[in-house]
């Protein structure tokens, strides 16, 4: 009787794990994250994909690739008056 109660335990402890989806590819995590920023009407930015030596003074905002790479977000100045630019990524 106490092996079911067991058994039953641990499925159920094992059921969020197996539902988990796989890591994400660094590329569609970026586009993610730049349609949320985008979203919030942030006009100049940039997302890199870096690893997590060289992330620096920028902020990390999303990890991939098993946690062996980093999204790294750098708001960039005001655009010049007079011209229009694009926006980095």
């Amino acid at each position: 009787m106490h092996i079911r109660f067991v058994v039953l335990a641990l499925s159920i402890a094992a059921l969020p794990a197996a539902a988990a989806p796989g890591p994400k590819p660094c590329e569609a995590l970026k586009q993610e994250i730049a349609a949320r920023i985008d979203a919030r009407g942030v006009p100049r930015y940039t997302l890199e994909i870096v690893t997590p030596a060289t992330t620096g003074e920028r902020k990390v905002v999303g990890s991939c690739e098993g946690g062996s790479r980093r999204i790294v977000y750098q708001r960039l100045p005001a655009a010049p008056a007079g011209g229009l630019a694009a926006r980095p990524q």
